[in-house]
């Protein structure tokens, strides 16, 4: 019987982001998807800050960025009617190049590294698929659905089906479910999920155009929302050739005439239908993120409307937190907490992000509650309504893009690998960014006095960062070697960085996270490893700062 390190149920790109990352950690991992292939239509169509930060690490920013929309293609969102008529409303949000030279031109934290990057999945996910069968240590097979597993305690014993249909087993020390909404791996761990599920029944229909982007009369951008009753929004995808409208229509119309009507009259295009499939909307979190040597990530913990793009993000940040633990503790130098802080840490955001997700349906759900068949009306009153409701979108309708504290403001503060903090942690902030360098949060990104990013100075395990340049660090990197857990030293003088942070060292997580920070070196250095690796439950004392 084959033996792996870690297997992973789904090739998604939670899945496969997290096979990378473990491969790169030189951990033997299996990835088993269902399918034969990638998949061929488009479902999310961003990327967030955070996550191109996580791409950026793994090395592969610039591939994603190559997939998706160019610099400076309009990031604008539409409220409209039709496409061929006076948009309701317009709102602006900077290019990816605009963003980029924000960030470059910031001298504090309040930035990103890597701007938002819109791309396609069914363009990611085969980018994704070549790296992680390029990663060392990494083996990807398509056609093999995951039918059953056994947790033997010391090991998990997995059944599949090969593209021939022939059953195999092989075992892992550990199995992690990225198999989606309807993960095989969570209903047979028993783990239910909790909150709304069915709240709308959606179709997206897929279709391809080499004339409709240009020549939309009131502007390009990126989404166009309808002022309709089903509910409909057409997304460009990252080519600006294949648009996906969703709409909440019956199965049986003329699917080619609906697409018609909702671009109008006078703009001359020709389109091919590719796609179109059903999809529901839930806002749904699994009770549990795993049982013993089985875990849950992505989709298969938590399921929300696409609205705030918190679904594929949320996943890659559970696969950036669950690798380097499941790293440490193969490796041996990662204790018993190490593995079971990934729910005690992941879970209490995916809380966040499903209300996140739900606040923003809510705001798309304000304006078109107001929806009346006047709006389409050429008289007073429709020019009214189209007021009405442009003014409600201009209120509400933010909330669907404007979230960046769900984004990347988000805290581990409370996790047991994480020390408390002097002051009471801040409350995250669903919309605002604010940037701090509390205990639990990412370390935030400032530009060194060489003009390099503190992000980019991070190793790939533990960083103890010295922005005196000058402090003895050899207590706590003989704390790390005690334990075996790989750490190094980022030492450099930068009193503008001191400054902004509020503190002259810090200890940083491989996922850059901050597990301590101190105007002193750390009194309890061997104390302070063992809770960072998962050693110890006592928090060492708080150092005075």
């Amino acid at each position: 019987m084959e033996r792996y390190d870690v297997i992973v149920a789904g090739a998604g790109p939670v899945g496969l982001t997290l096979a990378i990352d473990l491969g790169q950690r030189g951990i033997r991992t299996l990835i088993l998807e269902r399918n034969n292939s990638t998949g061929p239509w488009p479902k999310m169509d961003r990327s967030n800050a955070r996550t191109m930060e996580f791409y950026r690490r793994l090395g592969i920013a610039d591939q994603v960025r190559a997939l998706g929309y160019p610099d400076d293609a309009s990031m604008d969102v539409f409220i409209v009617t039709r496409l061929c008529d006076e948009p309701l409303l317009k709102l602006h949000y900077p290019t990816v190049a605009e963003f980029r030279q924000r960030i470059s031109e910031t001298t504090d934290h309040s930035q990103p590294l890597e701007p938002y990057q819109l791309v396609s999945q069914n363009k990611l996910e085969p980018l994704l698929k070549s790296v992680a069968e390029a990663t060392p240590h990494v083996t990807v097979r398509y056609g093999c659905d995951v039918l059953s597993f056994h947790d033997m305690s010391d090991r998990v014993v997995i059944e599949y089906s090969d593209p021939d249909d022939n059953p195999v087993k092989v075992c892992s020390t550990y199995l992690v479910g990225c198999d989606g909404g309807s993960s095989t791996i969570r209903k047979q761990l028993g783990i239910k999920l909790e909150g709304q599920g069915n709240l709308r029944s959606m179709r997206q229909i897929c279709f391809y155009s080499e004339q409709l982007y240009e020549n939309i009369p009131m502007g390009k951008g990126r989404h166009y929302y309808f002022a309709d009753a089903e509910g409909s929004a057409l997304i460009v995808q990252g080519d600006r050739k294949e648009f996906t409208l969703n709409s909440d229509v019956p199965e049986d119309i003329d699917y080619e005439s609906w697409v018609r009507e909702k671009v109008g009259p006078g703009i001359e295009f020709d389109f091919k239908l590719l796609n179109v499939s059903p999809w529901n909307l839930h806002l749904l979190l699994a009770e549990k993120y795993g049982n013993g040597r089985v875990f849950l990530a992505g989709d298969a913990a938590h399921l929300v409307i696409p609205t705030g793009g918190l679904g594929m993000n949320s996943g890659v940040g559970d696969a950036l937190d669950l690798s380097w633990k499941l790293s440490g503790t193969i490796k041996g130098w990662g204790g018993p907490g190490l593995l079971s802080s990934y729910e005690a840490e992941r879970r209490p955001v995916g809380v966040k992000n499903v209300e996140a997700s739900g606040w923003a349906a809510q705001g798309l759900g304000k304006w078109r509650a107001l929806h009346s068949p006047k709006l389409m009306e050429e008289t007073r009153e429709g020019a009214r309504e189209r007021l009405r409701t442009a003014r409600s979108a201009n209120l509400h309708h933010r909330r669907v893009h404007e979230m960046v504290g769900a984004e990347y403001g988000y805290s581990y503060a409370g996790s047991p690998l994480i020390t408390p903090s002097q002051d009471t942690p801040a409350e995250w902030d669903t919309v605002r960014f604010l940037p701090r360098t509390d205990p639990g949060v990412r370390i935030p990104h400032i530009w060194l006095s060489d003009d390099s990013s503190i992000l980019d100075r991070m190793g790939a395990y533990y960083t103890f960062v010295d922005l005196t340049g000058q402090a003895d660090t050899s207590d706590i990197e003989d704390a790390f070697s005690h334990l075996h857990a790989p750490m190094v030293t980022f030492s450099q003088s930068e009193p503008h960085v001191q400054s902004v942070y509020g503190c002259k060292f810090l200890l940083v997580r491989p996922d850059l996270h901050i597990v301590w920070t101190g105007n002193v070196l750390p009194d309890h250095p061997r104390q302070l490893a063992r809770l960072a690796a998962g050693f110890d439950d006592t928090p060492p004392p708080v150092d005075v700062i």
